[in-house]
């Protein structure tokens, strides 16, 4: 009976020893099942923060990125606001200029009339050379000053033109070929102007010869001793020949 109970109390014991493994091991699985699943969700939870992380340093770079626009923007815009003043400036002077326009025109339109009508007047008075050109010259200004498509800086710019032709005269020699009454009789000659100083004919045969005399307002002949002065001085003013000592007849100046 003794052996027997021994017998039945060594399987209780195996029994329970078996248990109690069977449930430790249980248990086991259940703590690697649970770190697994911990081991999962902290996977879960990194990956979900790198991609914020990941988010983040993307709406950090978009952030900057939109920063350096808006900073480049605004020194676009400083620059801009600085040209838009600086146009407003020239409109300013410009409405100004357009305001005075009417004003200058109406001052300059009578200064240029006097200007032509001084200009006629002195070409009248003035020793006849080149007359038809220079006659011509001044009609022109004339009609060119009625003309309301020219503006009156181009009026003022043509009729200054033509004074500055009539003073280009009194500082240059010339020679050039026209008619002229000679006893009754139109005839051919040669002129040789000598600024505002002289002005001489020579008919072509060179057998006469004369000078303008302005108080008498007539040519008169001259002497056949100035006939070879004058035939030099018209190959000088036609480049013919160099420079050289002439003796013309000129009229002593008169005192003013």
């Amino acid at each position: 009976m003794i052996a027997k109970r021994n017998v039945v109390l060594l399987i209780g014991t195996l029994g329970a020893i078996f248990t109690a493994e069977m449930v430790a091991g249980q248990a086991v699985d259940q703590i690697v099942a649970a770190e697994e699943r911990r081991i999962q969700q902290a996977q879960v939870a990194q990956d979900a923060i790198d991609e914020v992380v990941e988010e983040t340093r993307d709406l950090t770079e978009e952030y900057r990125s939109v920063m350096k626009e808006v900073d480049g923007l605004l020194v676009y815009n400083t620059l801009l606001d600085r040209q838009i003043a600086d146009q407003n400036r020239e409109l300013d002077n410009l409405r100004t200029s357009i305001d005075s326009v009417t004003v200058i025109e109406r001052q300059i339109l009578p200064l240029l009339t006097r200007m032509i009508e001084g200009l006629e007047r002195f070409v009248a008075l003035d020793m006849p050379f080149l007359e038809e050109e220079r006659t011509d010259r001044v009609d022109n200004l004339l009609a060119l000053l009625e003309r309301s498509d020219v503006t009156a800086a181009e009026k003022f710019r043509v009729v200054m033109e033509a004074w500055q032709i009539e003073n280009e005269y009194g500082r240059t020699i010339e020679a050039y070929t026209g008619v002229l009454e000679l006893d009754g009789n139109a005839r051919e000659v040669d002129f040789l102007r000598i600024g505002r100083v002289a002005l001489l004919y020579q008919t072509p045969d060179g057998q006469n010869s004369g000078a303008w005399d302005q108080a008498a307002r007539n040519f008169v002949p001259v002497g056949n001793e100035f006939r070879n002065s004058i035939r030099q001085g018209l190959r000088l003013a036609r480049n013919q020949v160099g420079p050289d000592l002439l003796l013309l007849p000129i009229a002593a100046p008169e005192e003013g």
